[in-house]
């Protein structure tokens, strides 16, 4: 870890003042920790991954437009593709069925991308938890990504009718104990903030676009 970090500085001098030092000790033995686990759970020796931080767009039948980065990318010598996707953090027990339903939401999405763009069904869907050691797997079917693809369809055409008319509701979970804005949320008695309207998004490409864009007048 450390001599990557020595590798880094070297191509970005500017992040040395960027993290306090004991911050900074702090986070490469966080690395560390996480490099053992995955170490214990593969041998990075034993397999060619196709693709890594594999950047995949697609526009679904509706228009629907799915982009994300999968971090890693297998295909077997016989055609079956496997995704598989790590994960730094670890859910504490009680949230983990919730954590587990998100990510492998996560994993579907990714799957219906490939699904799209590259006409083959993902047979493994693969978490990893480096910071417990676990790893789940999951095989979709044809017919759940179809109805899930429709699942997504259907959340876009939300996301886009609150977007003209700024009636985003909150969805109360054991999250909201680590938000800091309960002063604009209904659900704690907070007032929300006059809504700027939908931003106006011209896609030049960069999945980053929506982030800079102003909002509409």
């Amino acid at each position: 870890v450390a001599p990557a970090w020595e590798r880094m500085l070297a191509e970005r001098p500017e992040l040395a003042d960027d993290i306090d030092p004991a911050l900074r000790a702090e986070l490469l033995e966080q690395a560390r920790a996480l490099l053992s686990g995955y170490y214990r759970l593969e041998d990075p020796t034993r397999f060619d991954p196709q693709s890594c931080e594999q950047r995949v767009e697609v526009e679904l039948a509706d228009g629907t437009l799915l982009r994300g980065f999968v971090d890693r990318i297998d295909v077997a010598p016989t055609g079956e593709v496997r995704v598989v996707d790590y994960k730094t953090g670890k859910a504490p027990p009680e949230a983990r069925a919730l954590a587990e339903f998100k990510a492998m939401f996560q994993m579907k999405f990714y799957a219906v991308a490939l699904l799209r763009s590259r006409g083959v069904l993902p047979t493994r869907l693969r978490l990893v938890y480096l910071a417990d050691c676990q790893v789940l797997d999951y095989s979709p079917d044809l017919d759940e990504l179809e109805r899930f693809e429709k699942t997504l369809m259907a959340m876009w055409r939300a996301i886009q009718s609150a977007g003209v008319t700024g009636d985003f509701r909150p969805k109360p979970s054991r999250l909201c104990d680590w938000c800091a804005h309960h002063a604009h949320c209904p659900t704690f008695g907070g007032t929300p903030p006059p809504y700027p309207g939908w931003p106006k998004v011209f896609d030049d490409g960069d999945p980053d676009t929506v982030l800079r864009a102003e909002p509409a007048a």
